[in-house]
This record gives structure tokens, sequence and C-alpha cells, in this order.
């Protein structure tokens, strides 16, 4: 989605209409990703690559008061849960990040400039700079083509 990420979106209908149940229908699979939705409000999990009658399977245990996650992610999620000794793998870097600087991290990966990030954001370009320097810093990257480099790697923008 062009400017804004499916965990935004998410969040966003949580807060306005908190009983809406939501089902990610999403390319990423990796339990990171996964973890953010749910932790976001999701209630179910698809991979864009899900067959019809899984999308409809997704929909019934959901609206029955369930969650759903697609069975090749989910067992993609057990996998690196079992790997990282009974805790879902996050990187340390990754997680320190706050919603609203990985916010900003995909505006600057997306080549944006900080006047149009605070614009978009409703937000000073003060405090878009803020945020940016405690992402880098965080990181440990420091130059806009190296916050690209990773926001790719990470999957928050695409090639």
């Amino acid at each position: 989605m062009p400017k804004i990420d499916g965990i935004s979106v998410i969040l966003e209908i949580k807060k306005r209409y908190p009983k809406t149940k939501i089902v990610a229908l999403t390319m990423f699979d990796d339990e990171e990703y996964v973890l953010n939705a749910f932790k976001a409000g999701a209630d179910g999990y698809c991979h864009k690559s899900s067959s019809h009658e899984e999308l409809m399977l997704a929909l019934k245990v959901v609206l029955s008061g369930k969650p759903y996650i697609s069975p090749e992610i989910s067992e993609r999620v057990l996998e690196g849960y079992l790997e990282s000794n009974r805790t879902i793998k996050e990187t340390s870097s990754w997680s320190s990040l706050t919603h609203r600087e990985k916010e900003v991290l995909k505006l600057v990966a997306e080549g944006y400039q900080n006047k149009e990030i605070a614009d978009y954001l409703c937000i000073s370009i003060k405090t878009v700079e803020k945020h940016r320097a405690n992402i880098m810093g965080k990181l440990d990257l420091h130059t806009a083509s190296a916050l690209t480099a990773y926001a790719i790697e990470k999957k928050i923008v695409r090639t």
C-alpha cells in the first residue's frame, strides 16, 4: 500500500472501530510481521497466495471469535518460535523502533523529504528530524541510502 503499511491500517481501524474483525491478507510471511499484525489487532492472517477456500475458512473462523493463521505461515511462525527457545524472534534493533519511527523509516525509504513526511504525518519538520536521528541511532545507520537498504531488507518497502 502506498504511504501507509498494513500494521498502521490495522491500528487505525481498531482505534476507530474496536469490535471490527480483521483478517490481514498480505505478502509478508515472516514471524515478526505476523506477530506485529496480531499485536496491532488483527484477528486472522492469510498470505496473498491463499486459495479462495482458505480465505473463506479464515473469515468463518474469525467471525466465530477465534484467531486464524494460514497453515504455511503458522508452520513458519512455529519454527521461529521453536528455534529461539520458545520466544518469537525479533531483532533488537527493529523492535526498539516505535511505531512512528517505523512510519518515518518507510517514508524516508520511499524517497520522501522531511517536509513531505511532516505534512503527510501532520507533525513538524523538527519532529521528523528527531525521529530520523532516533532511527539512525537505534539502527546504527547514518545515511538515507543505508536506511532504504534496511527497509528493503525488512520488507517495509518493495524494490
